[in-house]
């Protein structure tokens, strides 16, 4: 008989554990998937097309609150955690409720779930979300770049379709295949676009990676809140926070990150103090002393910082780094108080659906405006909050131009940030010697 699978999922882990374990594997069936952290991703069927054979009429996905009831009700031999960014108490308190309920907790590894490539593959990962893996990644890619590799971005899933169909393999080269995307989504590519870069993502990462290969030299992973690889790196990068110290091994799957990486890139120093960046590398040190530290600022910058000097400002930040990354603010608010704003106006008095309740949800998120963008209402809804709250300019921290697709009516200045190491060896180094031994 086939032992009974649920699956605790976000939509991105979950679906890639089932692809690459559960879908052709005739010892289990995966009855049902659960979904949370992302908003409006239940109550869909993970299809048939995407299943295989086994599964005829696809599989139903709900929401986490019916995890008791679910288990329950198919009679769950086995519960698989497979989503990302969590305290690890929160991890066994979810497991404790399984176990309760008569079922195995189950944490699929590396060893079951990374798929290798045919091409050198860099992966970028961190212990948070918001520490700088977009940033990281950029950075690594115009190294490349510089190098004559030509190379493409997977980035780990953000399949919020209704029709998952629609998201099997996703291909991005230009503004245009972008207007099928959220914000969430955008805030990913375009800043890859703007370098040529293509840039892959969707649903089925086995057939994403051999579209991949066919036009890349060397493929870099960009990783997700902070998942690890969905391939088998040949060099790990890892980005740890100060602002959050402690946090790289508190949280899951972060330390495993942390455990797996060959660099560990200490972001964000220009920011934090020398005592958390302190705290920072003994716990690198303790954990994978193997692994090489960098030392890195992540400078803000603005074409016109004087427009906000002595300005009042709403500051929108990037949505994740917020939620379930924890922090208080971001880059918007580094910037507002470097160049001299004169008032930072909060915007939760403003705040209406499901941006209220997304301040109900995550009540560490400080005076700024979350950049929320999972579906056409939400981008509504966040047009309305940025209209409505009364300010002389909005301070735009987000990695898009929100400009470009939301009107505003006062004036934006966007905040710019990349990754500037400053210790040696560098990402540049450390890269060139790699690839001589490739």
């Amino acid at each position: 008989m086939r032992k009974k699978v649920l699956i605790m999922g976000a939509a991105g882990r979950d679906f890639h554990n089932f692809n690459t374990y559960f879908r052709n594997n005739p010892f289990y069936e995966v009855v049902c998937f659960t979904a949370t952290q992302i908003p409006d991703i239940e109550d869909r069927t993970y299809p048939k097309e995407l299943c295989g054979e086994l599964y005829p009429s696809g599989i139903p996905i709900y929401s986490e609150n019916k995890l008791v009831e679910l288990i329950n009700k198919y009679n769950v031999d086995s519960v698989v955690f497979a989503y990302s960014d969590v305290p690890h108490e929160y991890v066994m308190h979810k497991a404790s409720i399984v176990l309760a309920c008569g079922a195995d907790f189950r944490l699929l590894g590396p060893k079951d779930t990374m798929i290798k490539s045919s091409k050198p593959l860099i992966a970028t990962g961190a212990v948070r979300t918001g520490c700088g893996k977009s940033q990281t990644t950029r950075r690594i890619a115009d190294i490349l770049l510089s190098l004559n590799k030509k190379i493409v971005v997977i980035r780990h899933p953000m399949p919020y379709d209704a029709d998952l169909n629609n998201q099997i393999v996703q291909r991005f080269a230009n503004y245009d295949d972008l207007k099928v995307c959220t914000i969430e989504e955008m805030e990913e590519y375009e800043p890859l676009i703007d370098r040529n870069i293509i840039v892959y993502a969707g649903v089925d990462y086995g057939k994403i990676l051999e579209q991949a290969e066919k036009e890349a030299d060397v493929i870099i992973w960009d990783g997700g809140n902070n998942d690890f690889p969905f391939y088998k790196p040949d060099l790990m990068v890892t980005i740890v926070d100060p602002l959050r110290a402690g946090h790289e091994v508190l949280y899951h799957p972060g330390e495993t990150c942390l455990r797996m990486a060959d660099i560990v890139v200490i972001n964000k120093i220009d920011s934090a103090d020398r005592a958390s960046i302190d705290k920072v590398r003994a716990n690198i040190k303790g954990t994978n002393p193997g692994a090489t530290i960098i030392e890195a600022e992540s400078p803000v910058s603005m074409d016109n910082p004087s427009l906000i000097k002595n300005k009042s400002v709403l500051i929108v930040e990037d949505g994740p780094t917020l939620t379930h990354g924890g922090m208080e603010y971001g880059a918007g608010f580094v910037a507002a108080k470097r160049f001299g704003a004169k008032k930072i106006v909060d915007p939760k008095p403003y705040a209406i659906g499901s941006i209220l309740e997304t301040y109900k949800k995550y009540t560490t998120t400080g005076a700024v405006l979350p950049a929320m963008g999972y579906s056409a209402k939400q981008i509504d809804e966040l047009k309305t909050v940025i209209n409505n709250t009364p300010c002389d300019i909005v301070v735009i921290a987000t990695p898009i131009d929100l400009l470009r697709f939301i009107d505003i009516n006062k004036p934006g200045i966007r905040v710019k940030y990349e990754l500037k190491e400053v210790t040696k060896p560098d990402l540049e180094e450390l890269i060139k010697k790699h690839f001589n031994n490739l």
